[in-house]
């Protein structure tokens, strides 16, 4: 098993070490963790405190660091003692504790709930989604009630939502709107659940089943994904070059475009509140007393020099109000003068819940960034590719940690390569040959990097059986493209085989034998389609495609939206967008972008093949 917590995992123990650690001084001592008890009515004698202080303070120094606290955190269910301090954890701060019933989302678990995030995300739900007309019947939501999780138990919502993050995910004619029925809600759960999966979203313990009851921590966990995903999307320096005003001395563009969308948003706050002679290092216990975002504001408003944007003069006078949650309340009504109070109320800001003001940074920053791109440099970027974009989001799907922004800084110390082994069943020996982070030494820890690397090319060549002539661990850490990309698109390659040879008792799968299947299954429904290969040309214009999606579940394709005969790109696109969604409609889960059924990418269309033959052989 791997040493590592995936994103969930890591944001859900964050958030709870912010919870006991009071002062936010990065340590939680044992009177905070007292104080916590009797907080929440429950009382710890004094042995069992020191006991489980004891357990988490490896190093003996009288306080828990975070690390400390990651390390013991999964364990806590087996212990009586630690199981009372996770359940007081689940009581404070609108955290709701609730038992998990789903077989597919571990049976009989607790899992926590915040009060908080459902009222901020059906609050962004109605203001996003209330002019779309298919949207009406199920809006406004009431925030104050549970209302939001039977909203989205029919899936349109859900897929309303991805295609506000990533325009053009999901091709609505795929969504089913009008009388709905069990067979219909089903078909858009899948759509929805296999393209959160397909822009980069975790999705391989929630099933369709999950969000149709409403299982609230399962539906607020997709929620904040798909919603982060779309506020993050422009907080990269290869779609918005502006960011390049936040490089600091001795720095290069390589070095900003590894930052994380949370480290740069950081570090975006701080080069505005610099210029007032403040800073800070969280969005949680720094922005409690507000001053730090009424600062910010001031910065970002609009100063009128744009037609488009008039002036906006922020009232300070509220910096100087006592009662926090007030002041907190003057500052939020400042942000609404920006067109910017979303996700937070003045008690998440008070309260510090760090998911919440970082949406809620990520919205000023997206509607006011106040950055000029320096007019000095002379550089050229490069926007990723749509095949790193794809490899990226089927690592991210995967729940590998850190999550991937960048695909080559991120794979650097080879950790997610690691975990990608895992996944398809190359056992990893994480003890003695893997270097955990973090990484400390000489140049960052270019040794241990190194080490990793060059144990990731000797799993795939002497275990895995890749072919990496002339790959080596040289080439991950310093991240050719070309050579990564080719060990990550042989890992992909493995993940979807070994799904059909599951499914098929073990039976070694491969080209040859998803081609030959692929034809039979058309024959016997009487199509006329065929392919030769996952380079036939016939491929580009979807119809093979989308002919064997209805094969497979017969009369699941409206063909009077296909277009047919000899067809332009843009028909061609036409009829790929449509596939791809039929493809997760019917529940493939598809990667691939509809791109690579029009121009025939060979890699790319053989998972699309692939994929409609696992889904056929489940139905088989």
């Amino acid at each position: 098993m791997s040493k590592t917590a995936n994103a969930d995992e890591l944001e859900e123990i964050r958030e709870s070490f912010r919870k006991v650690d009071i002062d936010d001084n990065g340590y939680i001592t044992a009177c905070e963790l007292g104080n916590l008890f009797r907080e929440v009515g429950c009382h710890v004698a004094g042995y069992q405190l020191r006991e489980l202080l004891q357990k988490l303070d490896h190093d003996q120094d009288s306080q828990i660091s975070f690390e400390e606290f990651t390390e013991i955190y999964k364990k806590l269910k087996a212990d009586p003692v630690a199981d009372g301090f996770r359940k007081a954890l689940n009581k404070k701060e609108g955290i709701v504790a609730i038992g998990g019933t789903s077989e597919i989302s571990s049976e009989g678990t607790q899992h926590s709930i915040s009060e908080q995030e459902r009222f901020a995300f059906a609050n962004y739900i109605n203001s996003s989604l209330e002019d779309d007309p298919d949207c009406q019947p199920l809006l406004p939501i009431n925030p104050n009630t549970e209302e939001l999780f039977t909203a989205m138990s029919d899936g349109i919502l859900f897929c309303k939502l991805i295609n506000l993050s990533v325009p053009d995910t999901i091709d609505e004619r795929t969504i089913n709107k009008k009388k709905l029925t069990r067979f219909t809600i089903q078909e858009n759960l899948n759509l929805a659940l296999n393209s959160a999966s397909a822009i980069g979203c975790q999705v391989i313990n929630i099933g369709a089943q999950d969000l149709k009851e409403g299982k609230p921590h399962l539906v607020l966990g997709l929620l904040w994904q798909i919603i982060k995903i779309g506020l993050f999307a422009d907080i990269e320096l290869s779609r918005n070059e502006a960011i390049a005003a936040l490089l600091e001395e001795g720095e290069s563009l390589e070095d900003l475009m590894k930052l994380s969308p949370e480290e740069l948003l950081l570090r975006w706050a701080n080069f505005h509140l610099r210029k007032v002679g403040m800073s800070i290092s969280n969005f949680s216990g720094d922005i409690k007393d507000s001053k730090a975002y009424f600062h910010l504001l001031e910065q970002i408003a609009p100063d009128g020099s744009k037609e488009e944007m008039p002036r906006v003069d922020i009232d300070m006078t509220g910096v100087y109000e006592k009662d926090l949650t007030k002041r907190a309340e003057l500052m939020l009504k400042q942000a609404d003068r920006l067109g910017c109070r979303q996700f937070v109320t003045a008690a998440d800001v008070v309260g510090g819940n760090s998911k919440l003001n970082l949406a809620f940074v990520a919205t000023l920053f997206n509607k006011h960034p106040a950055l000029t791109k320096p007019e000095d440099q002379d550089w050229t970027l490069t926007t990723e590719t749509r095949e790193e974009r794809t490899f990226r989001n089927w690592m991210n799907s995967l729940g590998v940690s850190p999550h991937v922004h960048h695909i080559y800084g991120d794979l650097q110390d080879a950790m997610v390569i690691l975990q990608l082994y895992e996944k398809i069943k190359v056992p990893v020996d994480w003890d003695s040959r893997v270097n955990q982070p973090p990484f400390k030494g000489i140049g960052g820890g270019h040794l241990k990097k190194m080490e990793n690397c060059n144990y990731a090319v000797e799993l795939g060549k002497n275990k895995a059986g890749f072919s990496l002539v002339g790959i080596g661990g040289q080439d991950l850490y310093d991240g050719n493209a070309t050579l990564t990309l080719a060990v990550v698109w042989q890992l992909m390659r493995r993940y979807t085989l070994n799904v059909l040879e599951d499914l098929g008792h073990g039976e070694v799968a491969g080209d040859d034998l998803i081609i030959s299947w692929v034809n039979k299954t058309l024959a016997e429904a009487g199509k006329s389609s065929s392919i030769k290969s996952f380079k036939d040309k016939s491929i580009s214009t979807s119809l093979p495609v989308l002919e064997l999606i209805d094969a497979i579940q017969c009369q699941s394709v409206n063909f009077d939206l296909v277009k047919t005969g000899s067809l332009e790109d843009e028909e061609k696109l036409d009829n790929a967008k449509y596939a791809i969604s039929m493809a997760r409609k019917i529940g493939a889960k598809v990667y691939a972008l509809p791109e690579d059924i029009v121009e025939v990418n060979q890699k790319m269309v053989m998972t699309i093949f692939a994929c409609l033959m696992g889904r056929g052989m489940k139905k088989a």
